[in-house]
């Protein structure tokens, strides 16, 4: 079995392709959107400073490059549609793939430039959350310019058709691919339908563990239990800030917003549609009123807003027991839906029509993208920018904040980094894998050293036994263990025939004549065909005379021979003159009269005589004496 390829570089948005038991299986593909932070923003409407930026070329000067390249203080940016690190969809001829598991909606944004535009026709699995809400990230980026002009992009046509083509599929739900092996979603408990993946055989079990949480926060609670017992561990998509605690960061996130609105400015919260916003919002429906903010509007601007908010409160059976209870009584599951009646919280596709009219200062805005390069969070931050009392908070671990700052420096808007992530961090996976006590963990080369800013804490990477195997993007990884069994079934009129015979305490073998047969990767034991009957005359040969048929098996022997009495019989039968040698691996007995030798090894027995068959035969009804026959 092998980790056959891995496709993602990124640890956090994962690609991998695993080979085992004939089938071939796409752990999650995840798109690297990192790539965008070397890009100029999309404004909504013209911007004369974007515009207006010098261009940059090398010194022998370059036309293309100059129009191509601008300069923002100090920065190069490419002035031109983003582009994204895809997958290495080269690597592996994607036709071969059987099955794709999504693990959450983070790691599916790949998935249209695989299902339609590779030669992949298998199956994709994802749970109906991971599915609805996948659908809504892609909007402010598909919206943003002219789709026909994108080299890399895929269009919400595409969109859908990848989506349509997966099955959806519940927690504990197992799911059969070709007979071959078991696949199973379990809850990992970082977002609606995020889901950890066992992929197991009747002997073989491996574990797929990608975006998962401990924490307790509006999903269901991760499955740990049943991780345990696997022969290998894939392990990905752990915190990107391991040192940030985020209890921590949601009250820092708390203090600098009423700080900033207090003082009359704007708070700008860059955020994806879904996710880390629900936590954001119940936090400040408990915050709000003890810091004096309830008349400070909320506004959450996004093509998919309306939509996010109502499947929050829809998919009540994919949240943790406190929010499910809560459908029953009944009451909405989140408090969002108390903060858009009392009108503390609104929402809006885009920054134009109502939102226009009911626009006023100070305020939150939630909006997208965290990269700062598109969507309408480009507007307020050339709106914004210029004043001091404004704030932007990142809350979105995914994007260096600095990087996505640069293109809109000098910045007079006041910047509070307060990444948010929920995903396991070392301590806890330490723990984890302790309890679950996998024989082997695989993993990217990221998590088995130290952060490179922070060489020297060594407690930020992987610490197992025995150590974790790793993997980088490109490389072939072989997993450290073979198969060894196989499930085969034996039907019921051949099992009433066997006749085991007890050759240990405790052990009984019997011998079987059998035809085995295979099919979808399950394997039947068949009673033999029958001897064909003679017929008289000439008849068309039927299908079945082509069959074989099967020879009776000779006797099987099992037991010892204990050379002592073995001498005592042969002398009790008229031999004499026997010798008996001591070798490494038994004993010789000489027949020195009759010119033959014995050899009795714990496996075999051998009898060697010149062209004598009555005493060959009659030595060897001899030694049959001491053995068993089955």
């Amino acid at each position: 079995m092998k980790l056959t390829y891995c496709l993602s570089g990124h640890p956090t948005l994962p690609c991998n392709v695993l080979k085992f038991k004939s089938t071939t299986i796409m752990l999650d593909c995840g798109l690297d959107m990192t790539s965008t932070l070397n890009f100029l923003p999309l404004p909504l409407v013209q911007s004369p400073r974007l515009s207006n930026l010098p261009g940059w070329s090398l010194k022998d000067g370059n036309a293309f490059l100059d129009k191509e390249l601008k300069e923002c203080s100090g920065h190069v940016f490419v002035d031109s549609v983003p582009e994204f690190c895809l997958p290495e969809t080269e690597l592996i001829d994607l036709s071969t793939v059987d099955v794709i598991l999504i693990s959450n909606y983070h790691c599916m944004m790949a998935l249209p430039y695989i299902t339609e535009h590779t030669g992949f026709t298998g199956t994709v699995y994802a749970t109906e959350p991971t599915v609805q809400i996948g659908r809504l990230l892609p909007s402010p980026l598909k919206d943003a310019v002219e789709v026909s002009t994108w080299r890399r992009c895929y269009t919400m046509q595409e969109v859908n058709s990848a989506l349509s083509k997966i099955q959806l599929v519940g927690y504990s739900q197992k799911i059969e691919l070709f007979g071959a092996v078991q696949v199973t979603p379990l809850s990992s408990g970082y977002a609606l339908g995020s889901s950890n993946w066992i992929i197991q055989s009747h002997y073989e079990k491996v574990s797929y563990v990608s975006g998962s949480s401990l924490l307790t926060t509006h999903p269901q609670p991760m499955d740990q239990a049943s991780l345990k017992n696997s022969d290998v561990l894939v392990l990905t998509g752990l915190t990107q800030i391991p040192t940030a605690n985020p209890d921590g960061m949601v009250g820092e996130f708390c203090s600098n917003l009423a700080l900033t609105v207090r003082n009359g400015g704007n708070v700008l919260v860059p955020c994806y549609p879904s996710g880390v916003i629900y936590d954001l919002l119940e936090c400040l429906y408990q915050y709000i009123d003890s810091a004096g903010l309830s008349s400070v509007p909320l506004y959450f601007i996004s093509p998919v807003a309306n939509s996010s908010l109502e499947f929050s409160q829809i998919f009540a059976e994919w949240l943790c027991h406190n929010k499910q209870s809560k459908v029953y009584l009944p009451e909405p599951p989140f408090p969002h839906a108390e903060l858009i009646q009392t009108n503390k919280l609104k929402h809006y596709p885009s920054i134009h029509g109502d939102f226009s009219n009911d626009f006023r200062q100070p305020c939150v805005v939630f909006t997208g993208h965290p990269s700062l390069r598109f969507g309408d969070v480009v507007h307020f931050m050339e709106l914004w920018g210029k004043s001091s009392l404004n704030t932007i908070i990142f809350t979105e671990p995914d994007f260096s904040y600095l990087e996505a700052l640069a293109p809109y420096q000098p910045l007079a808007m006041k910047c509070i980094y307060c990444p948010i992530d929920t995903r396991l961090n070392f301590i806890q996976v330490s723990k984890l894998l302790k309890e679950v006590q996998p024989l082997h963990v695989v993993c990217p080369e990221q998590y088995t050293q130290p952060p490179p800013a922070q060489s020297h804490r060594m407690d930020l990477m992987i610490d197992c036994q025995p150590p974790a195997m790793s993997y980088r993007r490109a490389e072939v990884l072989a997993l450290p263990f073979k198969r060894r069994y196989e499930k085969i079934e034996i039907m019921p009129e051949l099992a009433d025939s066997l006749v085991p015979m007890e050759i240990k305490p405790g052990i009984s073998l019997a011998t079987v004549s059998a035809v085995l047969h295979t099919k979808d990767n399950k394997h039947l034991l068949q009673p033999p065909p029958r001897p064909a009957q003679p017929t008289s005359g000439k008849k068309r040969k039927r299908v079945s005379d082509d069959v074989p048929d099967c020879k009776v098996l000779k006797p099987l022997l099992s037991g010892s021979i204990p050379v002592e009495q073995f001498v005592q019989t042969l002398e009790k039968h008229g031999f004499s003159d026997i010798k008996v040698e001591d070798t490494a691996k038994g004993h010789i007995v000489l027949l020195q009269e009759a010119e033959t030798l014995i050899q009795i090894e714990e496996d075999s027995t051998h009898i060697i005589c010149d062209n004598d068959e009555m005493l060959r035969v009659r030595l060897r009804d001899l030694v049959l004496k001491f053995l068993q026959k089955f």
